[in-house]
């Protein structure tokens, strides 16, 4: 069914016409997940990177009540400089369309977007997933298994309860690829200590694999996984102790609901010397490049089976 308040720029809804490849993008790592100014410079740098590597990119949104997918450079400017920006998962959506407001979109939402406008590819950084404490699950978990769409991602992010994360990923049937590893990265750390469902040599094996996941009845979403950059990773063990520091703090502070993983993610840049945010920024970097390279495989027309 389409939705009555969606709106895909021309020079995307050109690109879906005719079947050329395109990214989504989110923002909510540009209205809550990265200070200023970090936050406009990596989503003007992703769309950059999609444009390099031969793919249109969709930066998704909401904007004055419109579920937006496609944005301007000042759009985007606008929305990293706002602070009024809310942060819309699927949920609020609608509310903030009735209410006319602005704010980055989350994975979930994200993924209601590029769904809804035809697109398969969409890079982020970090899934969301199971919270550690409370316990409570990310809306980005059954969206995955609903939209039709490769997410292209560094795993899921080092604050959540991983190997929760990967059970519900997979009672919910979606399949976790590697992208040359068979370890599930953790985000700012490229080894969990988890497995992925699935290896995969390149992106064109991971098109083959999407497209045959989808001839599946009642398929939804497949999770490309990309370990963050040798050069920017942080081991795990360190990973975690700074996490378990920053756990304590936002229980002292009572930090409830969607506003604990921009203070976790905060806290744990501010206690790792800014590593983190070196390696947040890398890694998204990384991702936008691997998903702009699946989308031009996934827009090929797939080989004859000899």
């Amino acid at each position: 069914m389409p939705i009555p308040f969606l709106q895909v720029s021309p020079d995307v809804a050109r690109a879906i016409n005719e079947g050329r490849p395109v990214v989504a993008l989110e923002t909510a790592v540009v209205t809550h997940g990265l200070p200023a100014p970090h936050n406009l410079e990596i989503a003007m740098r992703c769309e950059a990177i999609v444009r390099a590597e031969g793919a249109v990119p969709a930066t998704v949104a909401m904007l004055d009540g419109f579920l937006r997918v496609g944005l301007s450079a000042e759009e985007i400017e606008r929305l990293a400089a706002s602070r009024t920006a809310v942060k819309v998962s699927r949920r609020d959506i609608a509310s903030a369309h009735l209410l006319g407001q602005s704010g980055g979109t989350t994975v979930a939402a994200t993924l209601v977007a590029a769904e809804a406008a035809g697109i398969h590819v969409f890079s982020t950084g970090g899934i969301g997933g199971v919270h550690r404490e409370p316990h409570d699950v990310s809306t980005d978990l059954p969206e995955l298994a609903q939209a039709r769409v490769v997410v292209v991602c560094a795993g899921a992010k080092s604050i959540l309860d991983l190997p929760a994360t990967l059970e519900v990923l997979e009672t919910l049937g979606v399949p976790v690829l590697g992208y040359q590893t068979e370890a599930f990265p953790a985000f700012y750390s490229r080894d969990s200590g988890l497995r992925v469902s699935l290896r995969v040599e390149s992106v064109e094996q991971a098109a083959v694999f999407a497209r045959h996941h989808w001839q599946l009845p009642r398929s939804g979403g497949v999770l490309l996984t990309v370990p963050c950059p040798a050069d920017a990773a942080l081991a795990h063990d360190e990973v975690e102790q700074l996490i378990r520091e920053a756990l304590d703090e936002s229980q002292k502070e009572g930090i409830r609901g969607n506003q604990v993983t921009p203070f976790l993610l905060a806290r744990v840049a501010r206690k790792s010397g800014g590593k983190t945010l070196s390696a947040n920024l890398t890694l998204l970097r990384n991702n936008a490049m691997h998903a702009a390279r699946l989308a031009v495989a996934l827009s090929h027309p797939p080989a004859p089976i000899p």
